[in-house]
């Protein structure tokens, strides 16, 4: 018998997946090269995969299974940092598997479900499936309902059979909640594994470790000791080669409907009752029920875009938006946003939440700003307090992740000059190790069933609701303002925040 001590040890080793079989649409893209296998590979080197699992890549591209497999070993050097074990590779790429097939047609998935069941005989891979769709989005409703026409969404003898989908999650409220219907047609909610990248980042799911494992916080995390709260997701790059991509997106749809509604859910969510998907999940779709309404005719109030324009980052100059690369010069597509929200709850009534989003900033850096309200009275001369400022937490998400807390203390010397300091916890430095890619913790997850860390529908429906009517007036408007490339985004951003007696923050 386990003694207890015994017992926490065992409990504390890291849990391994069951047997299964991991089955990737569009193997042949660049998800899978920069980031689904890098991230199997290093779970790989860690011992977190079962010796009973596979991967199956489909695609259209002709290519045996020897030509995938030296594929990936060529992007696993180019895309991930570190030295690669060849012995670990050469153990991992034996359960690597390639079938050509075109995912429109019904007879790839016939050869699919064959091709599985021989997996399961010679791996041991006891009929568990996850079905990896990292085809383009246009593509999920054909390979959902072949699946379900092949019986290949069932979950027979124990087995599981789970579905993960890449965002975009659809392209407005409607387009999402016509997915989600597709989806559920053939998959029970469960078994749907909706991935944000961003929801896998140590940093991020330390919002929570920060705020539900100190007791400091909790008491002042509301409206009666909060001024406001700032969420920045900054990038210094233009679109790059995504030029097609974003004429289609846009910021809006790109960075704030997923990534910047997740983090302001976790910012203000209320505490779980227990750290379980279903507690963490209902809380948070709690936040986006409490978000304010924008009213359509009101937008120009509470939500800013903006387009780069020629300009100079990090000394060299930079072409503007309309000159990228598939970019329609008289293109009216957001490169930058800003909104101010509110979270009507008994928490958050009457703080405002601004959000901006961009590329081509000054700088590359996303954080979450809690910007308390200044002391209620200083005892100090005005003199002796002229470089104070309210206190403000910083969590830093990305790069330097860590925590920043302004505070005020005395400047050395003689006189009582008060001036604001910070006090900084590196991650880094405090832990001696590197976090892991977002991908390797959420692939981990998805295997072993946790889906914590993955979106619910009601959530992605959700965030839609809250900016279609600001879609819905940008459709109508033919001005995007332009701001210079290497700048903090148009002045109209700046004016926004401005009208309440505030300013952005220079991270």
């Amino acid at each position: 018998m386990l003694s207890a001590d015994s017992l926490k040890d065992e409990q504390r080793l890291p849990r391994v997946p069951e047997p299964g079989v991991m089955v990737i649409f569009g193997a042949s893209g660049d998800l899978t090269r920069r980031k689904l296998i890098p991230a199997l590979y290093d779970l790989a080197a860690q011992r977190r995969l079962p010796m009973e699992f596979a991967v199956v890549g489909v695609s259209r591209t002709e290519m045996s299974h020897d030509d995938f497999r030296e594929k990936l070993h060529d992007a696993l050097e180019e895309h991930r940092s570190g030295q690669i074990s060849e012995d670990v590779w050469e153990s991992f790429s034996k359960s690597i598997f390639y079938l050509p097939g075109d995912s429109k047609k019904p007879e790839t998935y016939k050869e699919l479900k064959n091709f599985l069941t021989r997996l399961d005989d010679e791996r041991g891979s006891e009929g568990n499936r996850i079905y990896y769709l990292s085809s383009s989005p246009s593509l999920f409703p054909t390979i959902v309902e072949h699946l379900g026409g092949a019986g290949m969404n069932r979950e027979e003898d124990g087995a599981y059979a789970r579905l993960v989908v890449e965002k975009p999650f659809g392209r407005d409220l409607e387009s999402a909640r016509e997915l989600n219907r597709n989806l559920r047609r053939y998959f029970e909610e469960h078994q749907i594994y909706r991935i944000d990248h961003y929801l896998g980042k140590d940093t991020v799911q330390n919002i929570l470790a920060l705020r539900f494992s100190n007791g400091i916080f909790e008491p002042i995390w509301n409206q009666h000791y909060v001024d406001h709260i700032q969420i920045t997701v900054a990038e210094d790059i233009g679109v790059g080669t995504r030029g097609a991509f974003y004429e289609e997106a846009g910021a809006l749809r790109d960075i704030v409907q997923n990534h910047v509604m997740q983090v302001l859910c976790l910012t203000a969510m209320e505490p779980p009752v227990t750290f379980d998907a279903e507690s963490v999940r209902e809380e948070k779709v709690k936040v986006l029920k409490a978000v304010r309404p924008i009213p359509e005719d009101r937008v120009e109030d509470c939500a800013v875009r903006g387009q780069y324009e020629r300009g100079w980052v990090f000394g060299e100059e930079v072409k503007g938006y309309g000159e990228e690369k598939d970019v329609a010069p008289d293109s009216r597509t957001e490169t930058y946003v800003a909104l101010k929200l509110f979270v009507d709850n008994w928490r958050w009534a009457g703080t405002p939440f601004y959000i901006r989003a961009g590329k081509r900033l000054p700088k590359k850096v996303t954080e979450i700003a809690i910007q308390f309200d200044p002391t209620p009275h200083t005892p100090f001369a005005h003199g002796e307090t002229q470089g104070l400022e309210p206190n403000v937490l910083v969590i830093r998400i990305q790069p330097e992740e860590g925590i920043s807390l302004k505070i005020g203390a005395k400047v050395p010397g003689s006189g009582f000059e008060i001036s604001s300091v910070n006090m900084d916890l590196l991650y880094g430095t405090a832990f001696l190790e590197e976090a892991p890619d977002a991908y390797q913790r959420l692939l981990l997850d998805l295997m072993l069933g946790d889906p914590t860390l993955f979106i619910r529908a009601d959530e992605a429906e959700g965030a839609w609701g809250i900016l279609e009517p600001v879609m819905r007036a940008w459709s109508r408007s033919k001005e995007v303002p332009p701001y210079q490339a290497g700048t903090w985004g148009p002045q109209k951003a700046d004016e926004l925040i401005g009208r309440d007696g505030r300013k952005w923050r220079r991270p």
